[in-house]
């Protein structure tokens, strides 16, 4: 995985699930962690769990929320003023909605978009300044989803903005290669965290019978993925997408005890 000490990281969205996995991967591998979220409660105890584990002081708790750019400015601020300026940024806060299509309102509609696009793309930006000028070859990563490769139920709003991470990470991947920066997405497929589990309390069983991998994934194998795409082994790697589904995509099939979320309503 390459050695992450001295690397000063970045995770937004990472009180708890995928976010919170991506902080202790690396604080783990010896990384200064910056653990944003919106909820400053989660965020703090979040921070405390990691450091406990690793026995040290590597994870440090900003609340704000991704929504704001000037938050996502303050947040690599923040890194800078606490540890250095930041080496990996994850644009890992977004906001997972089901809304059918002939429900969705404006303000549905511009709360997801809001999080899922608007926060990282300033996130990314800010940090990108940060790293060209202090000339860094950093590293970028997106956290996108397989719904921004396969349409799903209810999610048209949640899976544009996730199809739409994984052109700006070419996008962006291209304007800032000549800094010696790297820009990837990650698209994990079904991942067992304390919010899928709320919405199926059968989730793992569920979708371990259409996963080819025969299981359903973990917030570890994400972390794994984000770990190598951040390491110097993936200096060759841009502007991809890293598709983490247990081979799911490949086909696509619903659990057959897959709840419909949410729940059906009348329009008339």
């Amino acid at each position: 995985m390459g050695d992450f000490q001295g690397k000063n990281v970045i995770v937004s969205g990472a009180g708890q699930g995928i976010g919170y996995g991506l902080c202790r991967g690396f604080a783990i591998e010896g990384a200064n962690v910056v653990l944003n979220d919106i909820d400053a409660d989660l965020a703090r105890q979040a921070a405390a769990k990691i450091n406990d584990e690793a026995g040290d002081e590597r994870v440090a708790p900003f609340v704000a929320d991704m929504a704001d750019p000037d938050a996502c400015i303050s947040l690599v601020k923040f890194c800078s003023d606490r540890l250095g300026a930041p080496h990996i940024v994850v644009a890992n806060a977004g906001i997972t909605h089901y809304v059918p299509f002939l429900q969705c309102t404006p303000d549905v509609f511009d709360t997801i978009v809001a999080v899922n696009l608007r926060g990282s793309y300033f996130l990314a930006q800010a940090a990108a300044r940060m790293m060209v000028n202090n000339r860094i070859a950093g590293r970028i990563l997106l956290m996108s989803s397989v719904v921004g490769l396969r349409a799903f139920p209810n999610f048209s709003v949640y899976g544009m903005t996730k199809a739409a991470l994984q052109m700006l990470a070419r996008s962006l991947a291209l304007e800032l290669g000549a800094h010696g920066i790297t820009v990837n997405a990650i698209s994990p497929g079904a991942t067992l965290t304390e919010r899928t589990q709320e919405d199926d309390p059968n989730y793992a069983e569920n979708w371990a019978t259409v996963n080819i991998s025969g299981r359903v994934g973990t917030v570890e194998d994400v972390a794994a993925a984000a770990l190598f795409l951040a390491s110097d082994a993936a200096g060759q790697i841009t502007g991809h997408n890293l598709v983490v589904d247990g081979g799911w995509s490949l086909r696509s099939p619903l659990p057959e005890e897959h709840p419909v979320l949410p729940p059906e309503q009348d329009i008339s």
